[in-house]
């Protein structure tokens, strides 16, 4: 037993998540481990049928990696019994439970710990091979290391020397390195070597399992670190399930929830709007489990883990508009997609190049979900994050001052202030938009969209959704039940008065009344708006109406 070797600190951090209330049993991923170890141990092959021996899991921060990598240590290690805690999940119902529970040598190493002091990739990596050393020295004293060893020397000394003993790897945060300031390049190039020298070709290795945020095949472009294989949220189908929570392990959240809470204020469908989203490759959408889990605990909706890191992450991606990416920002926050080529490899650096590598970095780090070819905004705890940098930001320039002003909007709309609403519009709109897409129905579509801005703490709002018989531009879903609910139509050379009708005759209302058996979206009242522009003005005027389809009239 050691620091890095059949250590208890595994089993002891894997405990204290299994005993939490909110805790969600993912112990079944050990079966997929299983067929590879023994096949190890028969001397066949079956495992390349199975999945590789070495397993790099990316996935943003907070996703669940590391409780996942505490449980694979604390199920394989020798350390400590861990029956007590595995004997009441899943993985306890296969017959292979008993024959690996406990059995195997694990080596795990989190890799985002640095020593004290740290100022050189010297001092981060010596402390890595000195522990692991005095581990090895300590439980194989017979194996003729010494402290100048190398550490893949040690180890191939102890399963030459000590009857073929061999190793699980589990290493956390393998990334962690290449984000620090003070890692040259050179030293970079130095780590993958290191983790080469380690890994590859040994036969004292029985199986590799690590994790990170970015992956392997951006950092060693050679041979050096090609035996693992990759398993990413966006381009494989394998293990997606075990990182993030599904939607069956939300309820099963919610129903402890409700159990637990004597003043519940959370609701399901809450969640569902604020966390769910992220699409993996097996086309499932996923939960942020961080989030989750603070919504419960802290019987409050939030921002959980867009608060855990950086706040200028997003707007580092976008500063430098890119093929216009700023513009597209509109088509993300209102609930749009944009088209884009998601290659997780060219996703590290800030660097970067193209629309599409600003793209899938945004992917990789998780601000951004992408499926079917179209990268978009998963959920409301991002978007808000999307809005409030949109609001901060006086780089976005006209989508910048807009934004500032949305509060205002929606206050007119609100008090059915047409005057005030269409000024709003005109004073930016005039000013501010290009004059080779003033014209346009999507500019002016994208300025409503950031004049509403403010409107979406407030609401959950759709573009185009299927309502009454056809489909309505905006349509505004008050997340508290009895605020006004709001459409809006949109209408181009056509009079204010055809979007009010087009609203009463295809009965956009009956949306908010909530399908049979359900409670009403809104019970307060429903406002009809409508927005039209007439390109042949030379004045330029914006009209816009407000007519109240249920409830009374607010006095101006």
């Amino acid at each position: 037993m050691g620091v890095y070797l059949n250590s208890k600190s595994p089993y002891i951090l894997f405990k204290e998540d299994a005993n939490s209330i909110y805790f969600v049993d993912k112990s079944e991923i050990l079966k997929e481990f299983v067929p590879i170890l023994e096949s190890e141990e028969g001397g066949l092959v079956r495992f390349r049928e199975k999945g590789t021996k070495y397993i790099c899991i990316t996935r943003p921060r907070r996703f669940g990696k590391t409780v996942m990598a505490n449980m694979i240590a604390s199920y394989f290690g020798k350390g400590i019994d861990s029956s007590n805690i595995f004997g009441n999940l899943n993985v306890s119902g296969y017959g292979w439970y008993r024959k690996h529970l406990n059995q195997h040598n694990v080596i795990h190493i989190m890799l985002n710990e640095l020593p004290r002091d740290c100022q050189t990739y010297q001092d981060y990596i010596e402390r890595i091979q000195t522990r692991l050393l005095r581990d090895l020295m300590a439980s194989y004293p017979d194996a003729g290391i010494e402290q100048e060893h190398a550490v893949w020397d040690a180890l191939g000394d102890i399963f030459e020397y000590c009857g073929g003993e061999r190793f699980i790897f589990v290493l956390d945060e393998w990334d962690y390195i290449f984000h620090r300031d003070f890692v040259t390049e050179k030293e970079k190039a130095s780590y993958i070597e290191f983790l080469r020298n380690l890994l590859k070709d040994k036969p004292y290795v029985e199986m590799v399992y690590m994790t990170g945020i970015l992956p392997i095949a951006k950092y060693s472009s050679g041979s050096e670190l090609n035996m693992f294989f990759e398993f990413s949220m966006a381009s494989r189908e394998k293990y997606s399930a075990y990182f993030g929570f599904t939607e069956e392990e939300v309820d099963h959240l919610y129903e402890r929830y409700e159990n637990v809470e004597q003043h519940p204020k959370v609701t399901r469908n809450g969640l569902r709007k604020w966390y769910d989203g992220y699409q993996t490759k097996s086309g499932i959408c996923l939960y942020n489990p961080r989030s989750v889990i603070g919504a419960l605990s802290l019987n409050q909706l939030g921002n959980y883990w867009t608060s855990s890191g950086p706040y200028d992450e997003i707007y580092t991606y976008v500063k430098h508009n890119i093929a216009g990416i700023k513009d597209e920002i509109a088509s993300l926050i209102s609930g749009g997609g944009i088209p884009a080529n998601v290659e997780e490899y060219a996703s590290t650096s800030m660097e970067l190049a193209t629309k599409d590598e600003i793209y899938s970095a945004m992917v990789v780090y998780g601000f951004l979900t992408y499926g079917n070819g179209y990268v978009s905004i998963p959920n409301k705890e991002l978007a808000d994050k999307f809005a409030d940098m949109i609001r901060q930001k006086p780089a976005f320039g006209y989508i910048n001052r807009l934004a500032a002003e949305s509060s205002k909007m929606l206050e007119a709309t609100k008090a059915g202030d047409a005057k005030k609403m269409a000024e709003l519009l005109e004073r930016v709109h005039n000013t501010e938009s290009p004059l080779e897409r003033y014209s346009s129905e999507a500019e002016l579509s994208k300025v409503i969209t950031f004049a509403y801005l403010q409107a979406r703490e407030f609401y959950d709002i759709r573009l185009e959704d299927r309502s009454g018989t056809g489909y309505v531009d905006y349509i505004f879903y008050p997340y508290r039940k009895e605020d006004d609910g709001i459409i809006i139509e949109l209408k181009m050379d056509q009079p204010v008065e055809s979007a009010i009708q087009q609203i009463k005759d295809r009965n956009y209302a009956l949306n908010f009344e909530g399908k049979l058996g359900e409670e009403p979206k809104c019970t307060g009242r429903i406002l009809a708006v409508g927005i039209a522009y007439n390109r042949k003005d030379p004045n330029k005027r914006h009209t816009c109406k407000v007519e109240i389809l249920r409830g009374k009239q607010v006095s101006l």
